[in-house]
Protein backbone atom coordinates (compact mmCIF):
# COMPACT_ATOMS: atom_id res chain seq x y z
CA UNK A 1 0.00 0.00 0.00
CA UNK A 2 3.04 2.34 0.50
CA UNK A 3 4.55 1.79 -2.20
CA UNK A 4 1.62 2.40 -4.81
CA UNK A 5 0.83 5.60 -2.84
CA UNK A 6 4.32 6.49 -3.17
CA UNK A 7 3.95 5.87 -7.12
CA UNK A 8 1.00 7.93 -6.80
CA UNK A 9 2.78 10.76 -5.50
CA UNK A 10 5.30 10.23 -8.11
CA UNK A 11 2.87 10.16 -11.18
CA UNK A 12 1.08 13.01 -9.46
CA UNK A 13 4.24 15.18 -9.44
CA UNK A 14 4.91 14.19 -12.96
CA UNK A 15 1.96 15.39 -14.31
CA UNK A 16 1.88 18.66 -12.60
CA UNK A 17 5.22 19.40 -14.49
CA UNK A 18 4.52 18.22 -17.74
CA UNK A 19 0.75 19.94 -17.98
CA UNK A 20 2.56 23.63 -16.44
CA UNK A 21 5.61 23.37 -18.38
CA UNK A 22 5.71 25.66 -21.64
CA UNK A 23 9.56 26.71 -22.74
CA UNK A 24 12.30 24.60 -21.59
CA UNK A 25 15.31 26.90 -21.12
CA UNK A 26 17.15 26.56 -17.96
CA UNK A 27 19.19 28.87 -15.67
CA UNK A 28 21.96 27.82 -12.74
CA UNK A 29 24.49 29.41 -10.45
CA UNK A 30 27.23 27.67 -8.93
CA UNK A 31 28.72 29.42 -5.85
CA UNK A 32 32.38 28.14 -4.69
CA UNK A 33 34.53 28.81 -2.48
CA UNK A 34 37.37 31.48 -3.66
CA UNK A 35 34.78 34.05 -4.84
CA UNK A 36 33.76 31.27 -7.61
CA UNK A 37 30.57 32.25 -8.45
CA UNK A 38 29.39 31.10 -12.07
CA UNK A 39 26.03 31.48 -13.81
CA UNK A 40 25.08 29.39 -16.87
CA UNK A 41 21.82 29.22 -18.93
CA UNK A 42 20.31 27.07 -21.90
CA UNK A 43 17.84 28.89 -24.82
CA UNK A 44 15.06 26.57 -25.98
CA UNK A 45 12.89 26.68 -28.81
CA UNK A 46 10.77 25.37 -31.50
CA UNK A 47 12.46 27.58 -34.01
CA UNK A 48 16.00 28.98 -34.01
CA UNK A 49 16.57 32.04 -32.33
CA UNK A 50 19.09 33.98 -34.28
CA UNK A 51 21.91 35.56 -31.64
CA UNK A 52 24.15 38.46 -31.83
CA UNK A 53 26.72 39.43 -28.97
CA UNK A 54 27.40 43.14 -28.49
CA UNK A 55 29.16 44.68 -26.08
CA UNK A 56 27.96 48.01 -24.64
CA UNK A 57 30.04 51.00 -22.96
CA UNK A 58 28.94 53.15 -20.18
CA UNK A 59 26.93 56.39 -21.31
CA UNK A 60 24.35 55.14 -23.35
CA UNK A 61 21.39 56.99 -23.10
CA UNK A 62 18.08 54.80 -23.28
CA UNK A 63 14.72 54.64 -23.43
CA UNK A 64 12.21 51.76 -22.54
CA UNK A 65 9.64 52.22 -24.45
CA UNK A 66 9.06 54.38 -28.49
CA UNK A 67 6.30 56.30 -26.78
CA UNK A 68 6.49 59.16 -24.50
CA UNK A 69 5.05 57.35 -21.53
CA UNK A 70 8.21 55.34 -20.66
CA UNK A 71 11.48 55.47 -18.64
CA UNK A 72 14.36 56.68 -19.66
CA UNK A 73 18.10 56.41 -18.31
CA UNK A 74 21.98 56.68 -19.03
CA UNK A 75 24.11 53.25 -18.38
CA UNK A 76 26.36 53.42 -15.49
CA UNK A 77 28.02 49.86 -16.15
CA UNK A 78 29.53 48.57 -19.21
CA UNK A 79 27.88 45.15 -20.44
CA UNK A 80 28.19 42.26 -22.49
CA UNK A 81 24.80 41.19 -24.10
CA UNK A 82 23.06 38.67 -26.47
CA UNK A 83 20.46 39.94 -28.31
CA UNK A 84 17.84 37.72 -29.91
CA UNK A 85 16.98 38.57 -33.41
CA UNK A 86 19.36 41.10 -33.05
CA UNK A 87 16.13 43.41 -31.41
CA UNK A 88 16.25 42.55 -27.67
CA UNK A 89 18.35 41.36 -25.38
CA UNK A 90 18.35 37.88 -23.81
CA UNK A 91 20.48 38.01 -21.02
CA UNK A 92 24.28 39.30 -20.13
CA UNK A 93 26.60 40.54 -17.52
CA UNK A 94 27.88 43.73 -16.61
CA UNK A 95 31.44 45.05 -15.42
CA UNK A 96 30.54 44.60 -12.00
CA UNK A 97 29.82 40.63 -12.26
CA UNK A 98 25.79 40.95 -12.28
CA UNK A 99 24.28 38.20 -14.56
CA UNK A 100 20.40 39.27 -15.85
CA UNK A 101 19.04 35.93 -18.00
CA UNK A 102 15.31 36.07 -19.17
CA UNK A 103 13.49 32.83 -19.51
CA UNK A 104 9.98 32.30 -20.77
CA UNK A 105 7.20 32.16 -18.13
CA UNK A 106 3.35 31.18 -19.75
CA UNK A 107 0.52 33.16 -17.90
CA UNK A 108 2.47 36.19 -16.93
CA UNK A 109 0.57 39.41 -16.69
CA UNK A 110 2.62 42.33 -15.76
CA UNK A 111 -0.06 44.82 -14.91
CA UNK A 112 -3.37 45.87 -14.00
CA UNK A 113 -6.23 47.41 -16.17
CA UNK A 114 -6.24 51.25 -16.33
CA UNK A 115 -2.40 50.96 -15.44
CA UNK A 116 -1.13 54.31 -16.00
CA UNK A 117 2.68 53.80 -15.02
CA UNK A 118 5.71 54.24 -17.75
CA UNK A 119 6.49 51.09 -19.81
CA UNK A 120 9.34 49.29 -20.88
CA UNK A 121 9.61 46.68 -22.96
CA UNK A 122 11.05 42.94 -22.44
CA UNK A 123 12.98 43.66 -25.68
CA UNK A 124 15.54 46.14 -23.34
CA UNK A 125 14.24 44.76 -19.65
CA UNK A 126 17.25 43.03 -19.12
CA UNK A 127 19.39 46.02 -20.12
CA UNK A 128 17.95 48.11 -18.13
CA UNK A 129 19.05 46.14 -14.94
CA UNK A 130 22.37 45.84 -16.57
CA UNK A 131 23.22 49.22 -16.94
CA UNK A 132 21.82 50.39 -13.60
CA UNK A 133 22.96 47.97 -11.11
CA UNK A 134 26.06 46.88 -9.36
CA UNK A 135 24.64 43.83 -6.69
CA UNK A 136 21.43 41.74 -7.21
CA UNK A 137 19.88 43.48 -3.93
CA UNK A 138 20.21 47.25 -5.68
CA UNK A 139 18.28 45.78 -7.98
CA UNK A 140 15.77 44.11 -6.00
CA UNK A 141 15.71 47.73 -4.15
CA UNK A 142 14.87 49.70 -7.18
CA UNK A 143 12.72 46.86 -9.17
CA UNK A 144 10.24 46.24 -5.75
CA UNK A 145 9.13 50.20 -6.68
CA UNK A 146 7.24 48.58 -9.04
CA UNK A 147 7.73 52.15 -10.86
CA UNK A 148 6.83 50.86 -14.47
CA UNK A 149 5.20 48.31 -16.17
CA UNK A 150 6.17 45.93 -18.93
CA UNK A 151 4.93 45.75 -22.67
CA UNK A 152 5.46 42.29 -24.06
CA UNK A 153 4.66 42.74 -27.98
CA UNK A 154 3.36 39.24 -29.73
CA UNK A 155 6.26 37.17 -31.46
CA UNK A 156 5.25 35.64 -34.70
CA UNK A 157 2.71 32.82 -34.06
CA UNK A 158 1.07 34.79 -31.50
CA UNK A 159 3.27 33.70 -28.11
CA UNK A 160 3.71 37.10 -26.00
CA UNK A 161 7.11 37.27 -25.00
CA UNK A 162 5.98 36.81 -20.98
CA UNK A 163 9.21 36.63 -19.67
CA UNK A 164 10.61 36.04 -15.93
CA UNK A 165 14.10 36.99 -14.84
CA UNK A 166 16.99 36.12 -12.76
CA UNK A 167 19.49 38.08 -11.03
CA UNK A 168 23.15 36.74 -9.76
CA UNK A 169 25.87 39.01 -8.62
CA UNK A 170 29.68 38.25 -7.72
CA UNK A 171 28.45 37.09 -3.89
CA UNK A 172 26.17 34.47 -5.38
CA UNK A 173 23.27 36.33 -4.13
CA UNK A 174 20.15 35.34 -6.56
CA UNK A 175 16.90 37.24 -7.11
CA UNK A 176 13.52 35.58 -9.09
CA UNK A 177 11.44 38.36 -10.73
CA UNK A 178 8.33 37.31 -11.73
CA UNK A 179 4.56 39.09 -12.54
CA UNK A 180 2.13 37.23 -11.69
CA UNK A 181 -1.69 38.44 -11.74
CA UNK A 182 -0.65 41.93 -11.94
CA UNK A 183 1.14 41.95 -8.91
CA UNK A 184 5.58 41.51 -8.89
CA UNK A 185 6.91 38.83 -7.15
CA UNK A 186 10.40 38.68 -6.04
CA UNK A 187 12.44 35.73 -4.00
CA UNK A 188 16.13 36.54 -3.08
CA UNK A 189 18.62 35.11 -1.55
CA UNK A 190 21.59 32.66 -2.32
CA UNK A 191 19.39 29.81 -2.05
CA UNK A 192 17.51 30.56 -5.65
CA UNK A 193 20.26 29.36 -7.55
CA UNK A 194 18.05 27.02 -10.28
CA UNK A 195 15.39 28.87 -12.58
CA UNK A 196 13.63 26.75 -15.35
CA UNK A 197 10.01 28.21 -16.36
CA UNK A 198 6.42 27.03 -15.33
CA UNK A 199 4.70 26.86 -13.24
CA UNK A 200 5.56 29.63 -11.34
CA UNK A 201 8.68 29.66 -8.91
CA UNK A 202 6.99 29.44 -5.16
CA UNK A 203 5.43 26.02 -6.84
CA UNK A 204 8.80 24.77 -8.39
CA UNK A 205 10.41 25.12 -4.87
CA UNK A 206 7.59 22.94 -3.92
CA UNK A 207 7.83 20.12 -6.05
CA UNK A 208 11.90 19.94 -5.47
CA UNK A 209 11.59 19.72 -1.99
CA UNK A 210 9.44 16.70 -3.05
CA UNK A 211 12.26 15.33 -4.97
CA UNK A 212 15.06 16.16 -2.41
CA UNK A 213 13.10 13.78 0.00
CA UNK A 214 13.62 10.84 -2.08
CA UNK A 215 17.27 12.00 -2.84
CA UNK A 216 18.94 12.12 -6.21
CA UNK A 217 21.46 9.84 -5.05
CA UNK A 218 18.96 7.20 -5.86
CA UNK A 219 16.30 8.91 -8.94
CA UNK A 220 16.44 11.77 -10.24
CA UNK A 221 13.01 12.70 -12.97
CA UNK A 222 14.73 12.74 -16.54
CA UNK A 223 12.53 14.08 -19.07
CA UNK A 224 12.74 17.99 -20.81
CA UNK A 225 9.76 19.34 -18.95
CA UNK A 226 10.48 22.26 -17.01
CA UNK A 227 10.31 20.77 -13.06
CA UNK A 228 12.16 18.04 -14.26
CA UNK A 229 15.26 19.96 -15.28
CA UNK A 230 14.78 22.61 -12.41
CA UNK A 231 14.98 19.20 -10.17
CA UNK A 232 18.06 17.62 -11.63
CA UNK A 233 20.05 21.59 -12.16
CA UNK A 234 19.24 21.82 -8.98
CA UNK A 235 20.81 18.44 -7.11
CA UNK A 236 23.79 19.06 -9.70
CA UNK A 237 24.49 22.26 -8.37
CA UNK A 238 24.56 21.32 -4.74
CA UNK A 239 26.27 18.14 -5.33
CA UNK A 240 29.47 20.19 -7.16
CA UNK A 241 32.30 20.74 -4.82
CA UNK A 242 32.30 23.89 -3.34
CA UNK A 243 36.19 23.68 -2.96
CA UNK A 244 36.58 22.88 -7.02
CA UNK A 245 39.30 24.93 -9.02
CA UNK A 246 38.50 27.60 -11.31
CA UNK A 247 38.42 24.91 -13.95
CA UNK A 248 36.65 22.49 -12.28
CA UNK A 249 33.77 24.95 -11.48
CA UNK A 250 33.25 25.98 -15.16
CA UNK A 251 33.28 22.39 -16.18
CA UNK A 252 31.24 22.12 -14.04
CA UNK A 253 28.49 24.39 -14.88
CA UNK A 254 28.82 23.60 -18.82
CA UNK A 255 28.37 19.81 -17.51
CA UNK A 256 24.58 20.91 -15.39
CA UNK A 257 23.63 23.20 -18.39
CA UNK A 258 24.12 19.92 -21.02
CA UNK A 259 22.69 17.83 -18.86
CA UNK A 260 19.71 19.90 -19.01
CA UNK A 261 19.62 20.86 -22.75
CA UNK A 262 17.16 19.33 -25.56
CA UNK A 263 18.99 17.47 -28.76
CA UNK A 264 18.34 19.05 -31.74
CA UNK A 265 15.45 18.38 -33.82
CA UNK A 266 13.29 17.57 -30.74
CA UNK A 267 9.98 19.87 -30.87
CA UNK A 268 6.19 19.07 -30.63
CA UNK A 269 3.33 20.48 -31.80
CA UNK A 270 1.48 23.19 -30.13
CA UNK A 271 4.02 22.51 -27.13
CA UNK A 272 7.17 24.66 -26.96
CA UNK A 273 8.16 23.05 -23.85
CA UNK A 274 10.03 20.07 -26.08
CA UNK A 275 12.06 22.49 -27.87
CA UNK A 276 15.61 21.60 -28.64
CA UNK A 277 18.65 24.02 -27.08
CA UNK A 278 19.60 26.55 -29.26
CA UNK A 279 22.49 28.05 -27.61
CA UNK A 280 24.23 27.88 -24.21
CA UNK A 281 25.86 30.33 -22.20
CA UNK A 282 27.96 30.15 -18.95
CA UNK A 283 28.98 33.82 -17.41
CA UNK A 284 32.29 33.42 -15.21
CA UNK A 285 31.29 36.48 -12.89
CA UNK A 286 34.85 36.54 -10.92
CA UNK A 287 36.71 37.00 -14.34
CA UNK A 288 34.23 38.89 -16.11
CA UNK A 289 33.84 36.09 -18.87
CA UNK A 290 31.36 35.31 -20.97
CA UNK A 291 30.65 32.35 -22.41
CA UNK A 292 28.96 31.43 -25.27
CA UNK A 293 27.82 27.79 -27.55
CA UNK A 294 25.72 27.26 -30.98
CA UNK A 295 24.28 24.18 -30.47
CA UNK A 296 24.93 24.19 -34.76
CA UNK A 297 27.94 25.01 -34.28
CA UNK A 298 29.69 23.49 -31.36
CA UNK A 299 32.57 25.10 -30.52
CA UNK A 300 32.95 27.77 -27.29
CA UNK A 301 33.63 31.20 -27.67
CA UNK A 302 33.99 33.75 -25.47
CA UNK A 303 33.95 37.49 -24.52
CA UNK A 304 36.66 38.63 -22.14
CA UNK A 305 35.00 42.00 -20.93
CA UNK A 306 37.59 42.79 -18.25
CA UNK A 307 39.78 43.35 -21.84
CA UNK A 308 36.92 45.72 -23.24
CA UNK A 309 36.98 49.48 -23.56
CA UNK A 310 34.14 50.46 -21.68
CA UNK A 311 34.65 53.75 -20.94
CA UNK A 312 31.70 56.80 -21.85
CA UNK A 313 31.99 57.34 -25.52
CA UNK A 314 33.97 54.45 -26.48
CA UNK A 315 32.41 52.40 -29.24
CA UNK A 316 29.38 49.45 -29.21
CA UNK A 317 31.36 46.24 -30.83
CA UNK A 318 29.19 43.66 -32.16
CA UNK A 319 29.71 40.05 -32.82
CA UNK A 320 27.65 38.70 -35.49
CA UNK A 321 26.82 35.52 -35.25
CA UNK A 322 23.22 35.86 -37.05
CA UNK A 323 25.47 36.25 -40.37
CA UNK A 324 28.91 34.51 -39.94
CA UNK A 325 29.95 31.71 -42.27
CA UNK A 326 33.09 30.46 -40.68
CA UNK A 327 34.00 28.48 -37.77
CA UNK A 328 34.72 30.45 -34.38
CA UNK A 329 36.33 29.33 -31.64
CA UNK A 330 38.15 30.92 -28.37
CA UNK A 331 38.52 34.64 -27.28
CA UNK A 332 36.09 36.40 -29.53
CA UNK A 333 37.91 40.20 -28.29
CA UNK A 334 39.79 40.91 -31.46
CA UNK A 335 36.63 39.42 -33.81
CA UNK A 336 34.39 42.17 -32.31
CA UNK A 337 33.74 44.92 -35.00
CA UNK A 338 32.78 48.90 -34.12
CA UNK A 339 28.77 49.35 -34.88
CA UNK A 340 25.31 50.81 -34.11
CA UNK A 341 23.46 49.59 -31.08
CA UNK A 342 20.66 47.21 -31.92
CA UNK A 343 17.69 48.53 -32.27
CA UNK A 344 14.70 47.55 -29.70
CA UNK A 345 11.66 45.98 -31.74
CA UNK A 346 9.01 47.41 -29.20
CA UNK A 347 6.07 46.19 -31.87
CA UNK A 348 6.49 43.37 -33.91
CA UNK A 349 4.98 42.45 -36.94
CA UNK A 350 1.94 39.81 -36.62
CA UNK A 351 3.34 38.48 -40.78
CA UNK A 352 7.23 38.94 -39.81
CA UNK A 353 9.58 36.32 -40.31
CA UNK A 354 12.62 35.27 -38.46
Amino acid sequence: MKRMAKILVISAVAFVAVNDDVDACTRVVYVGDNNEVITGRTLDWRTPIGTNLYVMPRGMEREGYDQPNTIKWTSKYGSVVSVGYDVGVNEGMNEKGLVCNLLYLPGTVYSLPNDTRPYISTSVWAQYVLDNFATTSEAVAELKKDKFQINAPAMPGGNATTLHMAISDISGNSAIVEYINGVISIHEGMEYQVMTNAPTYDKQLAINEYWKRIGGMKMLPGTNNSSDRFVRASFYVDALPKDATHQMALAGVFGIINNCSVPMGISTPDQPEISSTQWRSVSDQKDKVYYFESTLSPAIIWVDLSKCDLRVGASVLKLDLINNKKTLVGEMNKHMEKSKPFTPMFHIPKDMKF
